[in-house]
């Protein structure tokens, strides 16, 4: 059995940048820890914006510039890129919450084999989720796990709501 792994957008900006937050900062080491100790395919995506932002649909209910593309603030967290530095792995530019390339790729990379997802990275209840809901619609019969203890939401609360959500679609949360 193959095994996937999908760090979603553990970049600068939303671990201590313009969205950063103190949880997303305390998730950083575990999320590090489990890419260096992770066997199988990487996938890491980027939440890819431009300098037009704020003229955009997203940037219009939010109204932060952040990940920027090719700003301090796009790129990965120096810890991730640190973990990541010595992995191949495949990078997934993304312009809105979750990517409808990355089942395509998956499926690519594992080709017939049987094969399992796990999710990690920021923020659970926008960008972990809707990349994991996008997932299992795409692999219906596949398990997939998002581990919270290398995610972080925008709020607890929201994190947990995430959390919950996505048990009710039949994903499987760990490290609680």
């Amino acid at each position: 059995m193959k095994h996937v792994l999908v760090v979603v957008d553990i970049q600068n900006d939303f671990v201590d940048g313009a969205l950063g937050t103190a949880e997303a900062l305390a998730i950083v080491e575990n999320a590090a820890k489990k890419i260096r100790e992770f066997e199988g395919n990487i996938f890491v995506t980027y939440d890819t914006h431009f300098e037009n932002y704020l003229d955009t649909a997203e940037g219009a209910k939010l109204p932060v510039p952040h990940c920027i593309r090719e700003t301090a603030g796009w790129e990965l967290n120096e810890t991730i890129a640190e973990a990541l530095a010595d992995r191949n792995y495949t990078a997934v530019e993304k312009i809105t919450f979750g990517s409808v390339e990355l089942p395509k790729l998956i499926k690519e990379a594992v080709g017939d084999e049987d094969f399992d997802i796990t999710l990690i990275g920021l923020c659970t209840d926008i960008c972990v989720v809707s990349n994991a809901l996008i997932l299992k619609a795409n692999f219906p019969e596949k398990q997939v796990y998002v581990d919270a203890s290398c995610c972080a939401g925008v709020t607890v609360a929201t994190h947990n709501a995430a959390l919950a959500t996505m048990k009710m679609c039949q994903i499987n949360v760990m490290g609680e």
